[in-house]
This record gives structure tokens, sequence and C-alpha cells, in this order.
């Protein structure tokens, strides 16, 4: 919602505040102003000037050479807009302006003819193209006759406005316009409020002798008003109008129509005019539209409607569908002199359908699906009228032909302030309390602590003693409420262990040079069950359909987070992002009912996926692009943080490389997966090379003790010994070292591989794995002697066990 503050200022006296000091103050009270626009750049010596006279330049065809009246002098003015002419009134930046953009106004020779001064077009004075109306779109603004020679043009064409952009939640639906804010701004400023005049001089000839309305289905539309007005005048709307609208976002079209914007905006009541002669009926019928019954509407398209959709008829054909957009048939045009004005209150819900099967969506139906005030709807068009009989020229019929069904009873809630004060924390006395009340303009009745409030029926959004309690809370002021712990508690909260360890184990991954995403819970059918961790595939778990899903690519619940990650991938790399390494710690839905009967069970995983090259260093000229080991080793990291033993064995899963996939172990514990995705499918989602891993957090979080492990600094030196084992192809290098390990324990510190070679000096079938072993004692220095007789203890385990020999 963009509030225009001189638009506002018509209500509520808001002098003495700054637009930035207003803007906190709603803030503060609870509706979040989300930004701060000003209409135009601050400008100067720009005031309305007289075009005496308009001739064509000496030196050139397409420029005139003007003498324009400023008041205090004539300039001599040379200007190329089309449609200037003698005796218009035109907005005149004078020598020394400042316009918006830097552009500074000075005398200049234009093809040998002096220039004083610029004859300004809106666009020049700063206001947004996309709202100016199409009448002055091209070329210099032309004044009304009304305004006068020098002055000032910043207030008259409202270049002088602020516009707050208000960020409303669903439920505040009230201040979806000018009247919902003055009531708020007057309640937070404790300022009085000023509603608009709606007194109406109406000829004799009733409305209903003219047309009747019928509604066929009553839920949906238990309200309409059929105001009769005739003999309007077509015609541009006053400036002051003009500016409101376009300050709201509105291009403004002609009187009529702009009319019915300004009090959408003003009321927050949509109105629909009708050419009364096009709609060649006595008789407005609402009903719900036959299957595929067609409108053209204001915007040129037809629409094939169906009976969902609420449309408005003169009996044989649709006219308008109701709450959303007028026919094109019945559309208000410069000839138009009579004219059927809508007043309605339709069904959000009808409305919303018609919104989501059309595509259509405008003011009116937003406001319509949030829900307006019932008790404002006869009234919004009694104000429409007045400004047509005002603007238009018009003559207004007596009173309205309506259907009325509508309760529009204004609701009660009994409010004890003892309980109020209970919640709240706060001593507000009952004196304090009736202020609150009265500043809000709630009517009310009081038997000592005990309020009972009536809520007007502009405030939908207050049903229950929960929504007064907010009120109070929020006017009295949240900064005035007591900021102490509640009663009883010793100490202030904190993080559990869990979210602790969860915490660091996202700063291990951002500090290994991983980036956290936050990818959907829902997928499409296919991604449902792919890239499952092989835990969960062999409890058959199957995913979970949403009983009403939005669209396709959102219908089940995931089993695995990697296949989105994997479309994140996709999705960066169309866009020319090719070297990523993305994690998510979030949660997989399980269940093994193929129809559900009760909640998922929600299991937590941590998800990787690395792309493209893990170090890149153009200077050196080093590349190193993702591969298995990079994974592997980021995973061995997390775990040695974690301070748990992990192995890992090969894996054959759906989806990933038959040859480089491996299973995460802990203990006889399976906690999850790792790997290269499967080339096919990496082609399929238009990816290079990339590597996943996937990992069970709630079993780890399980397992973790939480207790401090650490081993002080070696204050002795150590040796180290390299040995070559040569095996068969399929000894594991994992399985050697595990033996190296418990066989030298607890003298072997370390052991890593750095070398594996098969080829020439080998026979076919065999390999050699060499190792690094680091010999430490933490209480003495190691003798030859001792890691002499541990390593030939090791070389003789290992050929044992693995028909081994030392490569020499």
């Amino acid at each position: 919602m963009q509030v225009s503050l001189n638009w506002l200022s018509n209500y509520v006296d808001i002098s003495g505040h700054t637009p930035e000091e207003l803007a906190e103050k709603i803030t503060k009270s609870g509706i979040e102003v989300d930004g701060i626009e000003y209409v135009a750049e601050k400008s100067d010596h720009v005031v309305v000037g007289y075009v005496e006279t308009c001739e064509q330049h000496p030196n050139a065809d397409k420029l005139n050479l003007c003498q324009v009246n400023v008041g205090t002098e004539t300039l001599q003015i040379i200007c190329g807009a089309p449609n200037v002419a003698q005796g218009q009134k035109v907005a005149v930046a004078k020598p020394g302006a400042v316009l918006p953009g830097n552009m500074k106004i000075k005398k200049v020779k234009l093809r040998g003819v002096e220039s004083n001064g610029m004859i300004c077009s809106l666009q020049e004075l700063g206001i947004n193209e996309q709202y100016i109306p199409k009448d002055v779109a091209e070329g210099i603004f032309v004044f009304p006759e009304d305004v006068t020679v020098g002055e000032p043009i910043e207030s008259l064409l409202n270049l002088n406005d602020a516009i707050l952009e208000f960020d409303l939640t669903p439920n505040r639906a009230d201040c979806l316009s000018m009247l919902g804010v003055a009531y708020e701004v007057s309640a937070i400023l404790e300022r009085p409020l000023n509603l608009p005049d709606e007194q109406l001089q109406t000829i004799p000839e009733r409305a209903e002798d003219l047309v009747r309305v019928d509604v066929k289905d009553p839920d949906l539309n238990p309200y309409y008003a059929a105001f009769i007005i005739k003999n309007a005048v077509v015609k541009p709307s006053p400036l002051w109008m003009r500016n409101a609208l376009m300050a709201a976002g509105i291009r403004p079209i002609n009187n009529v129509v702009d009319i019915t914007n300004y009090v959408l905006m003003e009321y927050g009541q949509p109105l629909h005019a009708f050419d009364l002669e096009r709609l060649q009926s006595d008789q407005i019928v609402v009903r719900r539209a036959e299957d595929k019954e067609t409108i053209v509407t204001l915007d040129g398209q037809e629409r094939v409607l169906s009976s969902e959709n609420l449309v408005i008829t003169n009996g044989q054909k649709p006219v308008a569908l109701a709450g959303v957009m007028g026919g094109a048939d019945t559309e208000v045009h410069d000839g138009t002199q009579h004219i059927l004005l809508e007043a309605a209150y339709f069904n959000p819900i009808t409305v919303r359908r018609t919104v989501k099967e059309t595509g259509l969506r405008s003011d009116s139906s937003t406001r319509f699906e949030k829900g307006i005030d019932p008790e404002r709807v006869y009234r919004a068009g009694v104000r429409a009228c007045q400004l047509l009989q005002t603007y238009a020229d018009a003559d207004i019929l007596t009173g309205a032909a309506v259907f009325n069904e509508l309760d529009i009873q204004p609701k009660t809630i009994a409010v004890n302030m003892d309980t109020v004060n209970k919640r709240l924390g706060t001593e507000i006395d009952h004196s304090e309390a009736g202020h609150i009340f009265d500043r809000l303009q709630f009517e009310y009745e009081q038997n000592e602590a005990d309020f009972t409030v009536t809520i007007p029926t502009r405030r939908g959004d207050i049903t229950i003693f929960e929504d007064m309690l907010e009120e109070i809370a929020r006017i009295h002021g949240y900064d005035n409420l007591p900021f102490t712990l509640p009663g009883g508690a010793s100490q202030s909260g904190r993080l559990t262990n869990r979210q602790h360890l969860k915490r660091q184990m996202k700063a291990f991954m951002e500090g290994a040079g991983l980036m956290e995403t936050i990818t959907y819970s829902l997928t499409n059918e296919a991604a449902a069950t792919r890239l499952v961790s092989p835990e969960n595939r062999d409890e058959g778990y199957k995913p979970v359909r949403l009983a009403m899903p939005m669209t396709a690519d959102h219908e089940y619940l995931r089993l695995s987070i990697l296949s989105e990650l994997l479309h994140s991938f996709s999705y960066n790399v169309a866009r020319k992002q090719t070297d990523m390494a993305y994690y998510e710690l979030g949660r997989v839905f399980l269940s093994k009912e193929s129809e559900l009967t009760e909640q998922p069970q929600e299991q937590e995983r941590l998800a990787g996926a690395l792309t493209g090259l893990w170090l890149n260093q153009p200077w050196q000229n080093e590349q190193k692009p993702v591969d298995f080991y990079v994974v592997k080793g980021i995973i061995e990291g997390l775990f040695d943080f974690l301070n748990l033993p992990v192995t890992f064995k090969a894996l054959k899963l759906t989806d990933m490389h038959p040859g480089r996939c491996a299973a995460i172990y802990v203990g006889e514990k399976t906690v999850g997966f790792l790997g290269q995705v499967h080339p096919k499918l990496a082609k399929d989602l238009n990816l290079k090379d990339t590597y996943v891993f996937d990992v069970n957090i709630d079993t780890i979080l399980e397992m973790f003790t939480h207790t401090l492990a650490y081993e002080p600094i070696a204050k002795y030196p150590s040796i180290a010994r390299d040995v070559a084992f040569v095996v068969d192809e399929s000894v594991q290098a994992a399985d050697i070292k595990q033996t190296i390990v418990q066989t030298g324990a607890p003298l072997v510190k370390d052991v890593s591989v750095f070398d594996v070679y098969q080829g020439e000096h080998l026979t076919a079938g065999k390999k050699s794995i060499a190792y690094h072993l680091i010999y430490q004692h933490p209480e003495k220095t190691l003798k030859d002697e001792e890691v002499e007789a541990s390593f030939q203890n090791i070389i003789k385990t290992v050929n044992d066990m693995y028909n081994a020999y030392v490569r020499t």
C-alpha cells in the first residue's frame, strides 16, 4: 500500500513530523513501513508561466519561439514540444533552476536565438512516467485555467509529497485504504480524525424506479447497490485528484474512472461504473457463470468462465467479473452520459477463485480477497456520487437499487485489565485503558477492570481477546513494555547441546569452503525417490504426497535433500556459474504408508554437492577440480572434528557412479553416503562431474558425547617410516591402514596413504600401496630398536593377512 502523506493530511494532522519520524512511529505500532519515496527530487525556480505568444523558430522547423509571462517578468523560451500553444499555463524552469537529475537551466542560444529557461514536461519534473496520464505523456504539461501565474509548481503538482510504502500483513486489510491508515495514524499521534463529507444533493427521480437488482447467490454476494447518475460529462479529472492517484501508483484516465479509483483508495471499497445506455437493460442480475460462458474484459481479452465464477449480468449476458474486472461492452467512454455505479460486497472466496482461474489481479480484487468493511459499502457509493456531481456536472438520482442480506453487526469482546496486565507484564490502569480504546475509536462499556469493547466493522482482524491484547500492547507502545525476565526465571535462555553442535557443524562446512543453501522440502514425483541414502532406502520408505499440491513440481515431501540441491546447481549453471560447493542442513520426511494416517517421521540430514574447480589460482596457473577425494576429505574432517571414528565401504546406488560411491559408517552403523553423481543424471541436469554427500545428523547427534576431547601437544620427537605393500587388486587400502593402526598401537601415531601404483614391474592383478607411518610416544623419546621392532611386526602382520610382500 502506497500512502501519500499529502493525501493523508486531509484526514489527520501530521504536521511536526518528518516522513522518517512518522514512518518510525507507524512501524513501532506494528505496521512495517518498508520504505519512503519522494514523488520528485526537490527543485526550485520552477513556476507557472503563461504563454503570451508562440511562433515558429526562424531557423528551425520543429522549434517554437515563445514569450512566457512568469509573473515578475516575461521570458523568451524556445520549446520543441509538439503541444505548446499560445494561451497555455505551463511549468517554467527559470534560469538558475535545478531540475531532478541535476539538470541545470541556463540562458542558452538555440539555432542563433536566445532562450531563457525551459517549459517542462511532467517527466522532466521527476514524476514517474508509468503514472503520467496518457493525454499529457507526450509533450509539456498544461495547467488548468484557475492556477496563478508565477506560483511555484511544487504543491500544484504534488512534487513536495512523500510516499510511505506499507508492508501489510494479511490481517490488516483495513489499512488498504487512506481512511484506514488515517484511523491508525490518528491513534498513534493522538490527533482528531477528519472524515470526508458525504452530503449529497439528489434529484427527485429514484434509482430503484429505473433499475432493479436480483442476486441469485446471496452467499457469494450478500449486498449489491446500484446508484444511477445522469447527464455526466466525461472529461479530465481535477488536478488535485490526478496528483493523488499518481501518488498512489494509479494512472489517471478520466473523471468517472478516476473517481471510482479515488474512492477505492480512500474508502478501500471497490466500485465499478457501467455505461447505462450500453447496459441495455433495466436490471442487474448477479449469478454464477455457466460453464464455457465467455466475457470480453476491459483489457480486451476474452475469458472463458466456469460455474466457480460470479458474474454481473444485464439479465442475459455477463457485463463484469464480480470483484475483479468489468466488461468491455459496458465500459465508460468519452461519450458516456448516464452511469450505473456498482457498490457491492462479494465473498472473498469467490473473488479469489476467479483471480486464480483467470490470472487477473487488480486493486479491487486484492481488497475483496482480504476483506472489506461492510459498513462502508453504501457510503463509498454515496461519496463517489458526490464527487461525480461536483466534477462531472452530474445529476444523482435519489437512493439506490439495493439487495441486502449482509450482516454488519459489530462484534463485542470482553477485556479484563487484570488479565491484560498479567499477560503483558504491565501496570496499565483503567483510565489509560479507556484512553487507548478512545484513541482506537472503539466504543466500550466499563465496570471497573472489566471492559466490553465494541469492535467496528472496519477492523475485521479483531475477533478474540488475544487480538484486543495486541491492540492494547501496540498502542500503549512496545517500547513501554517491561523488558525484565518473567518472574521465576532463574537465567536467560541458551542454546541446547544439539543446537550448539549444529551451528558448529555449519561453521565447519563454511570453513571448508561450502556455501549454505535452503531448498524446497517439496519436490516432484521423479525427484522424490532420487539419491536416497542406503539406510533409508533399505527401510522401504515411500515419499509422502500432498493432498492438495499447488503444482506438480511441489507435490511430494522429499526423501533426500540432494535432488533439490542438484536442481539449484542446474539453475546456476544455466546462468554461467561453473564452480559451486553447496551444503544444506535440513529435514527429510519418512513414511512407509501408501495412504498416510499419521504424520511422517522427520529426520535431520546434512547434504552437500560440489562441482567445477575446487582450487583455482590463475596467477600460479594452478587448478584443482573437485573429485571423490575432496568430498571424502571434507567428511573425514567433519568426523574428526566430532571425534567420531568413520570408515567408508564401496557402495552401488541408483543415480550414483558405480565405481565412485561409498557408504559412510560409524562403527557398524550406516550414517550416509558420498560419491559422484551418475554421468547420465548429471547430463540430464546439464551438469559436469558433480560430487555429493549425505549424512544422517540425527544418528550423529545421538553418538556424539558432548564431552571436551583434546590431546596435549607432544613434547618428544617423532620418527617417520615409509613402506609399500604389493597386494591383490581387490584388497582395500583402508583395510590395510586399519591393520597397521591396530598392530602398531600405541606407538604408531598416524598412518596415511601417499601412493598407489599399478603397471610396469608389477604382476598383472597386483597393485602397490605406499603408507607413511608416524611413530611418537607422549612421555619419552623412542629408540630405534623400539620403532624397528614395531615396524617389522606390522610388515609381518600385513604380509600374513593380505598375502602381501614389501615392494623394494
